[in-house]
C-alpha cells in the first residue's frame, strides 16, 4: 500500500504528526514546526538580547538551532547567547556541556556552576541526602543559577526549551499535589512567558517550543542531524516528575490530545480569589523571589551548611535558616547580582 500524500503538498508523506496525525512530508513538517515556533516567539516580543538555556539535550539544542534559522529568515534583530548550568553531576553533565560546545557555532557561551555560585554540587548534596530530595535542591539552585547567569550576560530574556510535554507534566504534578499556589503561577507560565515580579526584577522567560510535542522535537532533531545528548540524568529516576511523566505517557497512548489538553487547562486555569495563595516578594538575604522572608535557595543553603539538609525541605525550614542574617555568597561572589551587566563576548 503506497504511503499517504502530504496534506500540504503533492509529495508522499514521511510521517504523521504525533499531535494531529496529519500526514506530512519531511519539508512540510520542518516548515510547520518552524512556523509554530516563530508565532510563539513573536507573540511575546522578547526584547533584543536572548540567552538560550542550553543543557545539551534535544530541546535546548533544537531551540538554539531554530532561533538561529528564524533570525536569518525573519531578521528579528535578536542577539543570541548560550547559557549553561553545570550542576556538578559526574559522568552526565560533562558530556552534555560537550554537546553544547560542539554545536554553539559563533554564539557566545557562558557556563555557571552550582559549585561556584552556591558552594555545593549536586553530587555533594546527594551524598548528604541519598534519596530523591536532591532533585529539589538541584531544581531550586538551577533556576537561580540561570537568573544569575542572565544578569551577568545582561540579556532581556531567558529562552528555555520547555515543550508541551514538560508543561503538561507540571500541570499534572501540581494537580496531584494539590498545590494551588503553583497551579496559579503555572497558569501564567504555561502561556509561554514569566513576567517580571516586583520588587524582584527577574529576567523574564520565554518558551517558544511550548506547543511542540516531545516526539516532534525528536523528529526535528533527527531530520536536521543535530548533535545532542540523550542520556538521562543519573538522579532522574528518583524524581517525582518521573511518575507524572509515566502517567502522562499512558494517557497519551489512549488519547494523543492529552498533552495539549493539559497544557490548555494550565493556561486557562482560574484559581478562586478566596483561596489563600502566597505573594512573591524579595528574599531578605539575596534579593531573589521569595514568598517568605527567605527564598528557597537560601533556606536550602543554610540547611546544608548546618548539616541538616532534610529539614530544609520541611515546615521548619525557616528555623533551620535562622532568620534573615547575612547571605552566604560562596565562591562566585555576592548572592544577588545587580540588574546591570554587559553583553558576554564570544
Amino acid at each position: 500500500m503506497p504511503p499517504p500524500r502530504c496534506r500540504r503538498c503533492p509529495l508522499p508523506a514521511a510521517l504523521r504528526r504525533p499531535r494531529t496525525a496529519e500526514p506530512l512530508c519531511r519539508r512540510c513538517f520542518l516548515l510547520a514546526f518552524e512556523d509554530e515556533a516563530h508565532r510563539a516567539l513573536t507573540a511575546r516580543n522578547p526584547g533584543e538580547t536572548l540567552a538560550v538555556a542550553a543543557s545539551g539535550g534535544k530541546d535546548s539544542t533544537v531551540l538554539a538551532h531554530l532561533l538561529r534559522r528564524l533570525e536569518r529568515r525573519h531578521a528579528y534583530g535578536y542577539r543570541l547567547a548560550l547559557l549553561s548550568v553545570d550542576e556538578g553531576i559526574a559522568g552526565y553533565r560533562e558530556a552534555a556541556l560537550g554537546a553544547v560546545r560542539r554545536g554553539r557555532g559563533d554564539l557566545p557561551l557562558l557556563v555557571v556552576s552550582h559549585r561556584q555560585l552556591f558552594g555545593w554540587s549536586v553530587d555533594e548534596v546527594a551524598a548528604r541526602l541519598g534519596d530523591g530530595s536532591r532533585c529539589t535542591f538541584c531544581g531550586v539552585f538551577r533556576r537561580q543559577a540561570l537568573e544569575k547567569g542572565a544578569r551577568l550576560l545582561g540579556v532581556d530574556w531567558i529562552v528555555t526549551g520547555h515543550n508541551a510535554d514538560d508543561i503538561a507534566e507540571t500541570v499534572l504534578m501540581n494537580f496531584l499535589r494539590g498545590d494551588v499556589a503553583r497551579l496559579r503561577r503555572a497558569a501564567t507560565e504555561a502561556g509561554g512567558a514569566t513576567p517580571p515580579v516586583a520588587p524582584w526584577p527577574a529576567v523574564p522567560r520565554c518558551k517558544p517550543l511550548r506547543h511542540a510535542y516531545e516526539k516532534e522535537i525528536v523528529l526535528y532533531a533527527y531530520f536536521e542531524g543535530l548533535d545532542y545528548v540523550s542520556t538521562e540524568c543519573v538522579y532522574a529516576p528518583h524524581a517525582y516528575r518521573g511518575y507524572a511523566r509515566a502517567l502522562l505517557k499512558d494517557l497519551e497512548a489512549t488519547r494523543a490530545s492529552t498533552v495539549a489538553a493539559l497544557g490548555h487547562s494550565g493556561r486557562r486555569l482560574a484559581v478562586a480569589a478566596e483561596v489563600a495563595t502566597k505573594t512573591l516578594g524579595a528574599c531578605g538575604r539575596c534579593g531573589f523571589a521569595a514568598s517568605q522572608p527567605l527564598c528557597k535557595a537560601c533556606v536550602l543553603l543554610a540547611s546544608l551548611e548546618r548539616g541538616l539538609p532534610r529539614l530544609g525541605l520541611g515546615k521548619r525550614a525557616l528555623e533551620v535558616a535562622g532568620g534573615t542574617g547575612g547571605y552566604w555568597d560562596g565562591a562566585g561572589g555576592a548572592g544577588g547580582y545587580g540588574g546591570g551587566g554587559a553583553w558576554w563576548p564570544a
